[in-house]
């Protein structure tokens, strides 16, 4: 398993702290020694890297994070990223969608989160609320996405969701039968090439107080830890981030702790 620590934060202001993310997963990880399917974890053998940037020039940010990603989809079989908030999924999924596009498959994306991130916003480059409407209206296609867990939506939003024939499993659905959710999931990425977009705001605040939006009514720990088990069994997830930890809000130990926690699950 290949690890790669992205410590990108285009929020508006509200997500900085978000770049110390990975560093900080990967310190609770070592209290980790093995995760629930036996699986030894040893921080010290982890296949990781860091993509180095100054945020402060997100042209440059951007550029060097697509052109990392993409030479990473085409030497490793599978591949988690470490954010950052959510704005890096735009360029990951640029390069994602291009190495689909060169090797001939079909590209899928799923998308764990509270907010489909479908904004119209006057801005240079995506950030962590307009990327997948960016990303869709730069090629990605629309019927090759799946939302899961949204239960915060604009009306632009709506209309955008419609327009480009993107699916949304909403929290209800999700809630009603997580294991239906599963096999959703894995129907709707069957025969194409997998990636996973984990906003962890997609959990409760209860569980997670240190996210970029304090979205009431998600999941609790035990069931996004349950999602991820099942996905992890999917043969074709080639790639996973896992966004919108911020260790420097007030909460930032607990929900680094479940940041981490499911990383293991990853491995």
């Amino acid at each position: 398993m290949f690890i790669v620590k992205v410590p990108g934060v285009n929020g508006n202001g509200k997500t900085k702290g978000c770049e110390k993310a990975g560093n900080a997963v990967i310190e609770a990880l070592k209290d980790i020694h093995s995760n629930e399917q036996g699986k030894l974890v040893d921080v010290k053998l982890l296949d990781l890297e860091e993509i180095h940037f100054d945020n402060n020039d997100l042209k440059l940010t951007n550029k060097l994070i697509y052109e990392n990603a993409l030479e990473t989809f085409e030497e490793k079989p599978k591949t988690i990223f470490l954010g950052g908030d959510q704005s890096i999924s735009g360029s990951l999924g640029r390069a994602f969608l291009k190495r689909c596009r060169d090797s001939g498959n079909e590209p899928c994306l799923i998308v764990f989160d509270s907010r489909p991130n479908c904004l119209s916003l006057k801005s240079d480059f995506p950030n962590n609320v307009t990327w997948l409407r960016n990303l869709v209206e730069n090629g990605f296609p629309g019927v090759n996405v799946l939302l899961v867990g949204v239960r915060a939506l604009e009306s632009q939003e709506i209309e955008f969701l419609n327009k480009n024939k993107i699916r949304n499993i909403n929290i209800n659905q999700l809630m009603n039968n997580l294991d239906d959710t599963c096999d959703t999931i894995m129907e709707f990425s069957y025969g194409k090439e997998l990636y996973l977009s984990i906003d962890l705001g997609i959990v409760d605040p209860v569980f997670v107080p240190a996210t970029t939006f304090q979205d009431s009514g998600g999941l609790s720990s035990r069931q996004i830890i349950y999602l991820i088990q099942r996905i992890n069994k999917i043969k074709n997830l080639k790639a996973v981030d896992l966004v919108e930890i911020n260790p420097e809000k007030e909460g930032g130990d607990v929900t680094v702790r479940l940041g981490a926690k499911i990383l293991s699950e990853l491995l």
